[in-house]
């Protein structure tokens, strides 16, 4: 039986836990959380692919004026999603994947009865739906924040948290004692080390989480799945991914599910290894740079760099070069206290652990990496930035 969606184009608040309560237990539509910080241009588009039969705003709920279209009847919630590529995909996902993936975080952080969580993550993305979801399968209500501000999440008194590296590394600087969490999950982009080492001598109990909107969330901690979850590393490097916590496909692009599924499996867009029973993400396939006729991958650079005691955060991507193709590109911000790195330097301290081709060619120092609504870097714009 066909379920009926709702666009609810709302701040992180009451009524959005209510409708995400109500998709989940059926007794409502099924709903796609939009930020209402899109521009008109972008909302627009972004319902016309989504072609729900309503759209609610703080204003009320209205007819959506364009092609509706409803969905499976176990889809619970959509979540858009431009990936590290720019182009829009709208993920489905059914309530038992999201509650599988819920039960599963709170089984693997230990959370126990009546523990809160703390939603301070966008909730149009599935890192900030899912710690609703988890506050919803545990049977706590959770702390909702709108806007992140380090001062009050730490006066929270919430038992668990999930955060992007950003967002750790203001509550650091502002002092936050983090050791008050009984769990912080750190998701949404690779974290620099020492920004894991300052949270873990402070006493914090953090996991490191790998996952996407397709696996409901994070589906890795620490690099080991969660129950239910398996992950193996193909013959062309690319992390695969099964069980119950896989989405349904993507809304109204079948051609675009049927070249990630294979069987059971969800073939992604990271490049990995398993390592003693551990999931390593090496990086992007789609952030291979091609410099020279040589394969480099742009990750595994900036896990190098991030080493460096002059760099305080990095991100390497690949930019035209018309003698290399492309040229690898270190955009960093500079470590606090310390004087800025220079180029020669980062290329000695790169070869001293890769070949040759992997040292980057051009240096740009930024007082913060580019950022997504979701809190990843923003690739598309750093590989195109005017020099």
């Amino acid at each position: 039986m066909d379920r009926r969606l709702h666009a609810l184009v709302l701040p992180p608040g009451p009524r959005l836990l209510e409708a995400l309560a109500a998709a989940l237990d059926g007794t409502g539509p099924a709903i796609c959380p939009v930020s209402p910080d899109l521009p008109d241009a972008a909302l627009h588009a972004l319902l016309d692919a989504l072609a729900p039969h309503a759209v609610e705003t703080t204003g009320g709920v209205r007819a959506h004026r364009g092609d509706s279209e409803p969905v499976a009847g176990d889809t619970a919630v959509l979540i858009a999603t431009s990936g590290s590529t720019g182009t829009p995909k709208i993920v489905e996902l059914s309530a038992a994947a999201l509650r599988r993936s819920a039960a599963a975080t709170l089984d693997r952080v230990g959370a126990g009865p009546g523990e809160r969580w703390l939603c301070c993550l966008p909730t149009s993305h599935i890192a900030g739906v899912q710690v609703l979801v988890r506050a919803l399968v545990g049977g706590t209500d959770p702390m909702i924040h709108p806007r992140f501000d380090p001062a009050g999440v730490a006066a929270a008194g919430a038992a668990h948290i999930s955060v992007v590296p950003t967002q750790l590394g203001r509550l650091l600087d502002a002092g936050a004692d983090l050791a008050g969490f009984r769990s912080i999950l750190l998701g949404g982009a690779a974290a620099p080390p020492d920004l894991l080492e300052r949270t873990r001598q402070g006493g914090a109990r953090i996991f490191t989480t790998y996952g996407m909107s397709e696996t409901s969330g994070g589906c890795a901690y620490d690099g080991v799945p969660l129950d239910g979850v398996r992950a193996e590393v193909g013959d062309d490097g690319r992390v695969r991914l099964a069980g119950p916590v896989l989405f349904t496909g993507y809304r109204r692009r079948p051609d675009l599910t049927a070249a990630v599924r294979e069987g059971d499996w969800f073939l992604t867009q990271d490049l990995g290894a398993m390592e003693d029973g551990r999931l390593r993400i090496r990086g992007r396939a789609d952030d291979v740079i091609n410099t020279g006729g040589e394969k480099v991958v742009a990750g595994e650079v900036a896990t190098v760099l991030a080493r460096h005691p002059q760099v305080g955060d990095v991100v390497v991507v690949g930019r035209p070069d018309p003698e290399w193709g492309e040229r690898v590109t270190a955009v960093v911000v500079p470590a606090p206290g310390t004087h800025a790195p220079d180029l020669a330097a980062l290329r000695d301290w790169v070869r001293a652990s890769m070949p040759a081709c992997a040292a980057p060619r051009e240096l740009e120092l930024v007082e913060a990496v580019p950022l997504l609504p979701s809190g990843k870097p923003d690739r598309l714009r750093l590989r195109h930035a005017h020099r």
